[in-house]
């Protein structure tokens, strides 16, 4: 928790700096934020080892970060914080939530109208405030208001890769309660949907008050909404409810199919066991009275004569039938990826050297790793030309070759993830994109464009033969900004005919193509790749929000080219 704590103030300390106008300094603090929600090891734990000299040895760390971060853990505050905070009293995480919303904007509207949260923006633009101030105007003013809108409809839900690390930390502390026999998460986090409304625990244990005076004791507990004799339910301090149920072995396999639903796919369960003349509920599968199946769900699906559904895809999408007919797909699992392709190093403003990210994806079995930094036009990202290119690729290889002599068994790709200016075009010569292994390419710009224009934008980079892998292809940011005009049928039918690969983006704010594109992109032969966009060797580790979001739209080892061998895998690309 203190991790994320820290890394939220160092994300506003970066936008008030932003708001002042000084450089470098904001992209450090915004850097060491990223590493912090990306690490694994407590930073407590980390000072009480080695102290201050320790918190320096964190990636992005120098000494006068490493001082507000130990006085931080001595005192729970910031005093360069609070000073910004008095001065401009805003709520930046708010504010800049709000698509298009910058800090130097948010600043604007403070000095200018008072506007100080989400709340007050609102108000102003409703009031039409806001257009009549100097470098904002009404269609800024129509922007502000639609983004809150789409804010509004994704209150109360929390994205996966935010619940996910957290809930992992209370599962391993339930897990290792003596009094628990087992433990499963089940709802919306089982079936691993994007964004999560709470988070659900099912356990087996025949001391279920322990496991209940356990639960609401748990670090992060700021209320107890209820706790019986066998069921509990909580709100964490960072604002989702948790609910734990302990149920007896015998019904465990019942409760865990029930409590995983999701309700669309539980009532057709329900309806086929009655077509049966059985009755299916959170208690068993009954004939009569008499119990025939409970204890796993395997038991209870077999019975009802269906293949065994995996939890990402019981939303009543069809799985139902293809079980029945026991003609499930054999989804990827996260054994299956062999690298990734898309991650980003120190050429562009990355974290991690290359030999620091080929280490990260060694460690975790990979063959290959892709190094695919952004091109020129991203500045603000160091985007590299095509002379840095260049030197860059010269680094690669004679990594290679040394990684080589080293026995490394994973293998450096030469790749970058270039723009795809308004019209389509590339911001870097094709002269140099033939010299890689592979291209991506994704807009980064102008994200509210026409549907036709857009779609021809997009058709047209597809079309450019040095192109192979298009990034985060709809565009959208979750919880912040929806996808774009897009015509996502014709662009299929040209990604089929140009051989072009759509992107799984596993960066948590994205899971871009979601998964009905992603069934959509496998149903018209239309391969795909699910790659991190890590801009730090611990962000390796979002391949599993991928992955999962590759299983919830059916994909198979075929339809995602970084499960395949190297060999396999570069003959496509050439």
């Amino acid at each position: 928790m203190i991790n994320q704590d820290l890394a939220k103030i160092f994300y506003d300390i970066a936008n008030y700096l932003e708001m002042d106008g000084i450089d470098f300094k904001p992209q450090a603090y915004r850097k060491v934020a990223i590493n912090l929600e990306t690490m694994e090891k407590d930073v407590g734990e980390i000072y009480k080892r080695g102290g201050i000299k320790a918190l320096e040895e964190i990636p992005g760390v120098g000494k006068n970060i490493a001082e507000r971060m130990e006085e931080y853990l001595k005192t729970g505050k910031i005093k360069y914080y609070e000073k910004f905070k008095k001065r401009l009293p805003l709520n930046l995480e708010e504010m800049t939530s709000v698509e298009g919303m910058g800090p130097k904007r948010a600043k604007v509207l403070y000095q200018k109208l008072g506007i100080r949260d989400l709340k007050t923006l609102e108000k102003a633009a409703k009031s039409h405030k806001i257009a009549k101030l100097f470098g904002f105007g009404e269609k800024t003013e129509k922007n502000i208001l639609e983004a809150i809108e789409f804010l509004k409809r994704s209150k109360g839900r929390f994205l996966l890769g935010e619940i996910l690390p957290k809930t992992k930390e209370i599962y391993n502390k339930l897990k290792n309660l003596k009094e628990v026999e087992r433990i499963d998460y089940c709802g919306s986090l089982r079936r691993m949907k994007e964004t999560i409304g709470d988070v659900d625990f099912l356990v087996i244990s025949d001391k279920p008050k322990k496991v209940m005076d356990s639960f609401v004791s748990l670090p992060g507990v700021i209320k107890i909404w209820g706790k019986g004799a066998t069921k509990a339910s909580v709100r964490m301090r960072d604002g989702f409810d948790m609910d734990i149920r302990v149920v007896p072995r015998k019904s465990y396999g019942a409760a865990l199919q029930y409590f995983t639903g999701s309700k669309e796919h539980n009532i057709i369960t329900r309806k086929i066991a009655m077509d049966k003349g059985l009755k299916l509920s959170e208690y068993g599968l009954f004939r009569g009275s008499r119990m025939i199946a409970s204890e796993t769900e395997e038991d209870i699906y077999k019975i009802l004569g269906m293949q065994l559904p995996p939890p990402e895809m019981r939303e009543n999408q069809g799985e139902i039938e293809a079980a029945l007919k026991h003609k499930l797909p054999e989804i990827i699992k996260q054994g299956d990826i062999r690298g990734d392709l898309h991650c980003h190093s120190d050429w562009d403003g990355g974290a991690n050297s290359i030999t620091e990210m080929a280490k990260a994806a060694q460690n975790m079995g990979y063959e290959y790793i892709g190094i695919s930094d952004h091109t020129k036009f991203l500045r603000i990202e160091h985007g590299l030309d095509e002379r840095k290119l260049e030197r860059r690729n010269k680094e690669i290889d004679k990594l290679n070759q040394s990684l080589k002599i080293k026995n490394w068994k994973v293998i450096i790709l030469k790749g970058c993830e270039a723009n795809i200016l308004n019209d389509g075009s590339i911001d870097i010569k094709d002269e140099s994109l033939k010299k890689l292994d592979y291209v991506i390419a994704g807009i980064h710009s102008n994200f509210k464009m026409p549907r036709e224009e857009m779609t021809e934008r997009m058709i047209r980079a597809m079309r450019n033969p040095n192109v192979d892998i298009i990034s985060h292809p709809t565009g959208r940011i979750l919880k912040r900004r929806d996808e774009y005009e897009i015509d996502f049928d014709r662009i299929l039918r040209v990604a089929k005919e140009t051989g072009t690969i759509l992107e799984i983006s596993a960066w948590p704010e994205r899971l871009d193509l979601n998964d009905q594109n992603i069934r959509r992109a496998k149903t018209a032969g239309v391969k795909m790749v699910i790659n991190t966009d890590s801009h730090h060797k611990d962000q390796l580790r979002f391949m599993e929000f991928g992955v999962a979001q590759a299983r919830r739209g059916w994909a198979e080892k075929e339809d995602i080219i970084n499960c395949w061998p190297l060999e396999k895998l570069v003959k496509y690309f050439k």
